[in-house]
């Protein structure tokens, strides 16, 4: 490598080390493996998926897909591998308790140190914090943008949603026009399912996210970019007062493909609003690509990429 190119690697992994004291980090290091995915084995726990093992589902794609270059110095080897996360027809979850979840499709990983996720939630929300994560459309694999996806959500045992990141037409019974005007758009929403912020989904881009949350005013700020561009704010830290405060707000991080049904005109009228067992689904083959994903606290700023930073908002 060039000295000088060397120098400014060196300052900027410097820069980037001191301003981000990383709390979790899942952006998947080489030593990572498939079979990690099945064990639970890494930052990852993999049992939110079908009946088959999580490779079925998802993969880390070595050196066959570039991540996103936020994190990844241009001028040597990337640092993570890029994580494919799929469903198909066998996406049927089956939690705890309640029975399986026939009207979603869902794969999903959770925020974990192998395999516990319950010591490391408060550590991950508690102060204010900020939640990282890229995504990519697999061209092989595309969307259904007929349906609606939350595809990043921190989800208290309630089964509510910090927030989320969302796509596709958003579920509504009766169904409305499909697909929704803004239905191959991200749309990050709060606690209450407002719109904070929305920007077009274009396939072939990296589309970099950073949410702040704040977890004892209860707000929320977003961070953006594409591909190489350094996050920029997006959104001043805004209320999210319908979240429960302390503990009881508190949850689980998921990434992921969680397909939500359409309506089935032939289901009671009951069975039509519950989403969680109910509704059309057809059983596609669909991924997206995940890499960036990792959450920091903010005591010396939020991480924009390239060893750059801004105060906490």
């Amino acid at each position: 490598m060039h000295l000088l190119a060397s120098t400014t690697f060196i300052a900027s992994l410097a820069a980037f080390i001191a301003a981000t004291p990383v709390l979790w980090d899942g952006r998947a290091p080489f030593n990572l493996t498939n079979a990690d995915l099945n064990s639970n084995t890494g930052p990852f726990l993999t049992v939110v998926r079908g009946s088959d093992n999580a490779t079925h589902y998802s993969s880390l794609l070595g050196h066959a897909q570039l991540p996103t270059p936020l994190w990844n110095d241009a001028l040597v080897l990337p640092r993570e591998q890029v994580i494919s996360i799929s469903i198909d027809n066998t996406s049927v979850f089956v939690p705890g308790s309640g029975g399986p979840q026939f009207g979603f499709r869902r794969t999903e990983f959770i925020a974990a140190n192998n395999g516990d996720h319950d010591d490391l939630n408060p550590v991950l929300e508690t102060g204010t914090t900020v939640f990282h994560v890229s995504i990519k459309q697999d061209p092989a694999r595309p969307l259904n943008f007929t349906h609606e996806y939350q595809i990043v959500f921190i989800e208290p045992s309630d089964g509510s949603h910090v927030f989320e990141l969302q796509l596709g037409s958003p579920f509504t019974d009766p169904t409305g026009p499909l697909p929704a005007p803004d239905a191959h758009s991200f749309k990050v929403r709060d606690h209450a399912l407002n719109v904070l912020f929305e920007t077009p989904f274009t396939p072939s881009s990296w589309h970099n996210f950073a949410v702040q949350v704040d977890w004892t005013n209860r707000t929320l700020a977003v961070l953006y970019s594409t591909d190489a561009a350094p996050l920029a704010v997006v959104t001043q830290p805004a209320p999210n007062l319908s979240a429960s405060p302390g503990a009881a707000g508190q949850g689980d991080f998921h990434f992921g493909v969680l397909k939500l049904p359409l309506v089935n005109p032939n289901d009671t009228a009951a069975d039509q609003g519950d989403v969680v067992h109910f509704g059309i689904q057809e059983g596609d083959t669909e991924a997206l690509l995940y890499s960036g994903v990792f959450v920091e606290d903010v005591s010396h700023g939020i991480s924009l990429g390239h060893g750059l930073y801004t105060p906490a908002l």
